[in-house]
């Protein structure tokens, strides 16, 4: 039976006091979850709890942590699920500075593998044996067409957003047989603070416009237009859902169709 009915169940969603990880948030909650955010900044988390559906009696709360220090999530988290069941991980965080990898600093690499690839695996180990225990588990991490196709200028986003989708099909591989399925979203160009960034870095780089630059990239997408937040997390609140139960192990674009694979 299609189902998209996600009362009773708790979603743990990263960086959702905006753009993605918050339209996330507010789509699960319009199913029926719980929702627990989880982000840096206390204040923004108090703002954003409070645009959460409660219609369905739901109790929403958020977790402080700072994803550039990987031991200090795993405390929060580890806190949190001692009393606590999660059956729907978002994993979601800002993504690197832009620029070439050749570029790049050691460092850099470091940083970004820290806060997306472990602080990732180090809640997903925390949250799957509750997810073993009650035979549902869904972990959906956001991440970026740049596994598909590199993007220009992005060195080390590429680079790491590619190491996590190539975790995550081993988790999937491996916690399949329990009930939990592990997916990646793949964002395109969607109207959020990073894409600000990135086209005024851009307009910097070329001395075009910001609109000549928003144009540009326009063009390339067969919708002729940005994505929303709520078209991601439409996709994420899918894969959530029971009705999802037999997609696993998947990389799947929401991009209006601008990534040139297959």
């Amino acid at each position: 039976m299609l189902s998209l009915n996600l009362t009773g169940k708790t979603a743990l969603i990263g960086g959702s006091t905006q753009g993605i990880g918050l339209a996330s948030a507010q789509a699960l909650a319009s199913l029926g979850a719980s929702c627990v955010l989880i982000s840096r900044n206390e204040e923004k988390l108090q703002a954003a709890v409070k645009t959460l559906d409660t219609a369905a009696g739901q109790k929403h709360t958020y977790l402080v942590a700072d994803y550039s220090n990987p031991e200090h999530v795993r405390d929060v988290v580890t806190s949190f699920v001692k009393d606590n069941t999660v059956h729907i991980l978002v994993n979601n965080s800002g993504g690197p500075a832009g620029g070439p990898a050749s570029k790049a600093k050691p460092e850099e690499f470091l940083a970004a593998f820290n806060q997306h690839l472990i602080c990732n695996h180090i809640i997903t180990l925390l949250v799957a044996e509750g997810m073993k225990q009650e035979g549902y588990g869904r972990i959906i991490n956001i991440i970026s067409t740049s596994v598909k196709i590199p993007l220009k200028d992005l060195g080390v986003s590429n680079t790491v957003r590619g190491a996590v989708a190539s975790w995550a099909k081993t988790m999937a591989n491996e916690l399949g047989q329990f009930g939990i399925t592990v997916n990646n979203v793949l964002p395109g160009a969607t109207s959020t603070e990073r894409l600000s960034t990135i086209l005024g870095n851009k307009s910097a780089k070329t001395g075009k416009s910001v609109e000549e630059v928003e144009k540009e990239m326009m063009e390339e997408i067969p919708a002729r237009r940005f994505g929303k937040p709520e078209e991601i997390a439409a996709m994420v609140a899918f894969l959530a859902s029971p009705a999802a139960s037999y997609v696993n192990g998947t990389s799947i674009p929401v991009d209006g169709g601008r990534t040139g694979s297959i």
